[in-house]
């Protein structure tokens, strides 16, 4: 294999990918490599794996369903960690009538 001709593959590639976080859709390959994967790579990462042949890139209606993807994961995170910070305090039932006593004579 040439070396020099398959790193200016690589090179052109790159210089035709006008974003800089492309998405990729994985290929079948030879050593297990599952079709259909989307992920979000490096311009030099993609153009990589399109030489390779284990990537094409992703059309503009693949690409905005998995930011699309990405974003709604992202709001269910955010949403479970801000669930985990709810704090509760329990009380015994000692210090729940204590707390009524003072409230109801904070009343009268």
């Amino acid at each position: 294999m040439d070396m020099r001709a398959f790193y200016q593959k690589i090179h052109d590639a790159a210089a035709a990918i006008e974003e800089p976080f492309p998405i990729v859709i994985s290929l079948a390959t030879g050593d297990g490599g599952k079709t259909g994967t989307p992920v979000e790579v490096t311009r030099p990462v993609a153009a990589k794996m399109i030489v390779e042949g284990s990537a094409r890139l992703a059309n503009g209606e693949e690409a905005q369903q998995f930011r699309d993807r990405q974003v709604e994961a992202k709001r269910l995170a955010d949403q479970a960690a801000a669930a985990s910070r709810v704090q509760l305090t329990v009380l015994t039932t000692a210090d729940l009538n204590l707390l009524k006593n003072t409230a109801n004579q904070a009343k009268e």
